[in-house]
């Protein structure tokens, strides 16, 4: 049997955990913030980090360091999608890769809904890949709450299904839960009862140290032994670690740990006249802070450090080629006034939203002005000229292979829509982060976000286009016919998002 040191006992002797009896019985870990829970943890993971599959639920980023030590593969759980989370989560058991999800860069709800869904994705794993893994979650009560609190019954639903799971049928097929917790009374019961193994460090509050002894099978007036722990010290019970409860002390950690110095600081040295420049600076002297850069891999490419971990477009199979949009293609040569007019026209405000049909006519003016004896363009050829032209396409970016190329995908896209594809075909093939809605409404012609949602929504479901969000609420748009992707939407236009559709 495999003994795995966590440290001393108060005997002074090895303070051991028997690893195959952790895989088929599970272990819970309590303390109040400070005692060292984490740091146990970390002990565990690295003294059995090669003999064993190890999966860390992350909410705070405090493990990824695990990677830069023993291999661990972090993953940004901000920068995918649910589709691609459970894909994702798939491949680790397939791979039998040990992997830190980082969800920090999360809000709650996405946080649990995230981790719902890669629990679910390990534990539906065909059979002939139950091989055995420890899957630790830190900070337990936030993914199996015991009761409602400020998070949606959708996101709590389907992260304490998935916990459930974990502790109650997880053994069956290979997944060993260790779960960590500061208030045990937070802790939802029939997850927390699933454990038999138990390390329960310093608490302070009556009802969390009841709820510990009653586990340790203490009387109640023994439980005061609990607030009497150390920082580091930990009562071990259950078949992995003692018969009776045991005094241990855990040992010293490899990996570096993210996180503030639990030590004081000196504070910066300034005078007063020097802290008020800092902190009572005119507004017009205050340099804007630069954008958050988006943490995420570029869209169509794997993670780093894991190969092939995700083929985000298996299902964008090449279609038929697209004849080539004949009138407005060969008259590129004869477009160059034409382009002219055409940026006259979108630069004017007051024809922002204004059908081809009313503007038809001012571009024949601007033409015959250049000297055209004739318009280069009819009206349905002028349509698509303008809509490409909103979305700031003109002649020289069409003669481009690649553009002429999403121009022969968009042969069958509805004429008013033409311009939106075209603005999306760009940002995907430059790599650009997907237009917000604001700018496919200014290409579209309109101020309703409604109308624009609506009109994706029809691209969709035409098959022009596929637009998937992350647990940011970042979107990615890609369009399967040429197998072409957008970077996720910049940051700032989700809360943008949000306000306009709370205003509708």
């Amino acid at each position: 049997m495999t003994d795995i040191v966590l440290g001393a006992t108060g005997k002074g002797l090895p303070g051991t955990i028997h690893l195959e009896e952790l895989l088929a019985s599970r272990l819970l870990v309590q303390g109040n913030s400070g005692s060292g829970k984490s740091h146990l943890l970390r002990r565990l993971l690295e003294q059995s980090a090669g003999l064993v599959q190890q999966v860390v639920i992350d909410p705070e980023g405090d493990f990824v360091s695990l990677g830069e030590r023993f291999g661990h593969v972090a993953i940004d759980g901000a920068a995918y999608g649910e589709a691609e989370i459970a894909a994702i989560a798939a491949r680790v058991r397939e791979q039998r890769a040990s992997v830190v999800l980082n969800l920090e860069g999360l809000e709650v709800n996405a946080q649990l809904a995230c981790a719902g869904t890669f629990l679910n994705g390990l534990f539906d794993a065909p059979r002939e890949l139950w091989y055995p893994a420890l899957v630790v979650v830190d900070e337990a009560q936030l993914f199996a709450p015991a009761a409602a609190g400020e998070v949606s019954d959708e996101a709590r639903r389907v992260s304490l299904a998935a916990m459930t799971n974990l502790m109650c049928r997880g053994r069956k097929r290979g997944l060993a839960g260790v779960i960590a917790t500061q208030r045990l009374a937070k802790l939802a019961k029939n997850v927390a009862a699933e454990a038999s193994n138990f390390l329960m460090g310093r608490t302070f509050l009556d009802i969390d140290m009841i709820r510990a002894a009653d586990l340790l099978g203490m009387e109640r007036r023994q439980a005061e032994a609990i607030r009497d722990l150390e920082r580091g010290q930990f009562l071990a019970l259950g078949p992995a670690l003692s018969r009776r409860p045991e005094l241990m002390r855990i040992g010293t950690v490899e990996s570096e740990v993210r996180g503030v110095p639990s030590f004081a600081t000196p504070l910066p040295t300034l005078s007063d006249a020097q802290r008020e420049a800092l902190l009572v600076r005119p507004a017009a002297a205050v340099v804007p802070m630069p954008p958050p850069v988006p943490a995420h891999v570029p869209a169509g490419e794997a993670p780093e450090d894991m190969d092939h971990l995700l083929d985000r477009l298996d299902a964008a199979s090449a279609e038929p080629e697209a004849p080539v949009q004949a009138d407005l293609m060969a008259a590129l040569d004869d477009m160059g006034l034409a382009d002219r007019a055409l940026a006259d026209i979108v630069a004017d405000a007051e024809t922002a939203g204004r059908p081809a049909s009313a503007l038809y006519q001012d571009f024949t003016l601007r033409c015959r002005m250049q000297g055209a004896i004739r318009p280069p363009l009819d009206l349905g050829g002028f349509a698509r000229a303008l809509a490409l032209a909103r979305a700031g396409i003109f002649s020289d970016a069409l003669a481009d292979p690649a553009m002429a190329q999403a121009l022969q995908a968009a042969a069958d896209a509805p004429e008013d829509m033409l311009g939106v594809f075209m603005l999306i075909a760009r940002a995907a093939l430059d790599q650009a982060p997907c237009p917000p809605e604001s700018a496919i409404a200014e290409v579209y012609g309109t101020v309703s976000q409604g109308r624009v949602r609506r009109m994706l929504g029809y691209m969709e479901s035409r098959g022009l286009i596929a637009i998937t969000s992350d647990f940011r609420g970042r979107r990615t748009a890609t369009i399967p016919r040429l197998g072409w992707s957008t970077a996720p939407e910049e940051g700032s236009g989700t809360a943008t998002d949000r306000l306009l559709r709370a205003a509708e």
